[in-house]
């Protein structure tokens, strides 16, 4: 088997050409206009940094499952209606696990810079962590 990408960068960069990329303040405009955020983060990491307000929390190894509106693993709020703004950290896993929604067919955009990128733009986030597919609080 031949590889596809001669990097990891090389696949990144492939994703990303795929998909939409938001900066903090777009995200928060998609939001105010119907659009879920979804933390892929682990738990310790929504420890360690907190949370956004509102998201949606799917840890990225069951993403694809919960969201898809077809799947039987799906979460209630998964419908083919649903625009997701998909984060992690510092928008590197996001922008792969966005690659992988949108070729479903999910509508999925991916927030640049993470939660570290929203922080710094001066939009709110709580402590963590919120149980997996659950809604965090504000």
């Amino acid at each position: 088997m031949s590889a596809r990408y001669s990097s990891v960068d090389e696949l990144l960069e492939a994703a990303r050409a795929d998909i939409v990329r938001l900066e903090p303040e777009a995200a928060a405009e998609a939001v105010r206009e119907g659009a879920r955020l979804v933390d892929i983060r682990p738990e310790w990491q929504r420890r360690a940094d907190g949370e956004i307000p509102g998201a949606v929390v799917v840890e990225r190894n069951h993403l694809e499952w919960r969201l898809h509106p077809e799947s039987d693993a799906r979460i209630p709020l998964a419908d083919t209606t649903e625009r997701w703004v998909v984060y992690c950290t510092e928008g590197y896993t996001s922008s792969l696990a966005t690659a992988a929604l949108v070729s479903l067919g999910v509508d999925a955009s991916d927030l640049i810079g993470g939660i570290h990128a929203w922080r710094a733009a001066g939009l709110p986030t709580v402590p963590g962590p919120t149980p997996i597919e659950q809604v965090v609080r504000g």
